[in-house]
């Protein structure tokens, strides 16, 4: 039997506002009998009413209450969102005036976790309000409110339902041999579809790869050999003293990080130590943790000190950063340049110049300009991409069964598990204790 929760969908702290979300079958009656006010049990849904919230005799808080009687609300149930004053106190004894009346607190993610249960959302679209709610670039908010309005969903649908009318051909030829008109399911006719399937995933996955980097950053770092301006660099980014800066060569003997907005991309910022040759023992364990960064990094930031010519750890540094995915950043132009290199973007970290040339570099170097030309067609987090990509092995494995010439009953086993990987991307498909797992990530409210 479904009960009755609550809790604070606003953030915890003093405001203006706090929000108190109540939902469940008898979500109305159990607020009416602590609100003293207008009848809720007898006005119409999608109406607010002006009231307070009463705990026996005492008057607890003024509020206004918002009605919603299922399924016309967000979880599907009958709810009430009372809004009160925003101090903590206030807010937490009117919720604690729902507690001793017949409510429990909710569970992190419940309100979400019902909606999808009562098939107001899917696993996509519940995943897209926690990115909504994280947006930390217009990209990112773009790509989560279109997942919301089911861009996502309707994506895999198209690949759910072009592979059931497979199945559904496969299984007419299997019950029933003896239709002469039936369409008969051949490998000639199996292999093109699902190479035609394999292509068009492919192209999702790829464009993924582009659009979860902008919805959830870049792991970015900085490099270089000591006193180049990497640290520099990092505070000029992140405009305040996040590293310390000194004329000294060593002075960052560990990874220093931050988290930056440029543009349209958001940068998980490392700040490593200098790359070179030493025998001190404790920089000698920053210098490794920078070669291991720079090797897990999506995006190299390679830092040059453009006063000075190049040297030999300079040039290993470039041949050891020119397959990754890297920016060469040449700094202190404020001082008289020596260096000219290739697609080379020169700054000054110490008086703050050149940072709108470095956004324009990391926008186009991560392609991240090019989602608008994708026309949705593209996954927002690694659960996605990982079970599109579970679904393209299994397509693969039918596809190698058709060159083989296996019975085609063999082939929709395959085939039939790629409709089902598909499936758990929108929860169609999935196993209780993920749809647990997955919700548990949301705040109280939601």
């Amino acid at each position: 039997m479904v009960d009755n929760i609550c809790a604070i969908a606003t953030p915890y702290g003093v405001g203006a506002i706090s929000i108190i979300r109540a939902s469940g079958p008898d979500a109305i009656p159990l607020v009416n009998k602590i609100f003293k006010g207008k009848d809720l049990t007898k006005v119409e849904s999608h109406t607010i009413h002006y009231g307070h919230i009463m705990d026996q005799d005492e008057e607890v808080d003024e509020v206004l209450a918002l009605v919603y009687k299922a399924p016309k609300s967000f979880d599907g149930e009958n709810m009430v969102e009372i809004s009160c004053h925003g101090g903590i106190y206030v807010t937490n004894q009117v919720l604690l005036t729902l507690l001793k009346n017949g409510f429990r607190m909710a569970e992190r993610g419940e309100f979400s976790k019902r909606a999808f249960l009562n098939h107001k959302m899917d696993l996509t679209q519940a995943e897209s309000i926690m990115d909504i709610i994280s947006a930390s670039n217009k990209i990112a908010l773009k790509s989560s409110n279109a997942s919301l309005r089911s861009q996502t969903s309707n994506l895999i649908k198209s690949f759910r339902d072009e592979i059931l009318d497979i199945l559904a051909k496969i299984e007419v030829n299997i019950d029933y041999p003896e239709y002469e008109d039936a369409f008969e399911v051949t490998h000639d006719y199996l292999r093109p579809i699902v190479v035609k399937l394999i292509e068009n995933m492919d192209k999702i996955l790829k464009n993924s790869l582009i659009t979860t980097v902008a919805i959830h950053g870049i792991k970015t770092a900085i490099v270089g050999k000591p006193n180049v301006g990497k640290s520099s660099l990092l505070n000029m980014l992140l405009d305040e003293d996040k590293a310390i800066v000194s004329s000294y060569a060593g002075t960052t003997r560990d990874t220093v990080e931050g988290t930056l907005a440029l543009g349209n991309v958001t940068l998980h910022l490392m700040d490593t130590a200098g790359i070179h040759e030493s025998i001190d023992y404790v920089e000698s364990i920053g210098i490794e943790r920078s070669k291991k960064a720079m090797e897990e990094a999506d995006l190299v930031l390679l830092v040059l000190d453009v006063s000075k010519e190049l040297d030999d750890v300079d040039k290993l540094l470039l041949e050891e950063t020119k397959k990754k995915n890297r920016i060469i950043i040449g700094n202190k132009i404020d001082l008289t340049p020596k260096v000219k290199l290739d697609d080379i973007i020169y700054i000054s970290a110490k008086n703050k110049e050149g940072l709108d040339l470095l956004a324009e570099k990391i926008e186009e170097v991560t392609k991240i300009d090019s989602i608008d030309q994708m026309n949705g067609n593209y996954l927002n987090n690694t659960r996605q991409m990982g079970l599109m990509e579970k679904a393209m092995k299994s397509l693969k494995q039918a596809l190698e069964s058709i060159d083989y010439g296996y019975d085609i009953s063999l082939i929709e086993i395959d085939i039939k598990n790629a409709f089902d990987s598909l499936g758990e991307i929108t929860g169609e498909a999935n196993p209780d204790e993920l749809i647990t797992a997955l919700f548990t990530k949301f705040c109280l409210g939601k």
